[in-house]
């Protein structure tokens, strides 16, 4: 049925955003890599809310690894020092200027995701009995 082949087409597309989102945060761990910034070696993930902000500071200017370290949150601030040693590097302009478009980009998936999902649950109210029953 129609209804079917919509829900389908949008399950798909929202697949390819998802897919997209992982690739560009591989992008944004292969700037931070090139620029010296070992950040995945202690945080678990490269975009957690610590490596968005240390990330976000890098691209204000913030060089110093230090204060770069104090801005990691909750299970992180017990990794200090090896995010301090972590984050010894040589983050240009460049690699500012690039890390700010991916970042930029994986916000707008994040909508785009957000959104998609919002309609893909919409579409599912009709079959709600089916959903359940999978």
């Amino acid at each position: 049925p129609p209804e079917i082949r919509e829900l389908r087409e949008l399950t798909r597309y929202r697949k390819t955003q998802v897919d997209a989102r992982a690739r560009e945060i591989q992008r944004l761990e292969k700037v931070l890599q090139d620029a010296g910034i070992k950040l995945t070696s202690v945080a678990s993930a490269v975009w957690s809310a610590s490596s968005r902000e240390i990330i976000e500071a890098l691209i204000a200017g913030e060089r110093d690894p230090a204060v770069l370290a104090q801005m990691a949150k909750s299970r992180m601030r017990a990794k200090i020092p090896q995010l301090e040693e972590a984050l010894y590097g040589h983050f240009g302009a460049h690699h500012a200027f690039v890390a700010k478009q991916i970042i930029d980009h994986i916000d707008y998936l994040d909508t785009a995701i957000e959104a998609l999902t919002q309609e893909i649950c919409e579409r599912l109210v009709p079959f709600e009995i089916g959903v359940a029953l999978v």
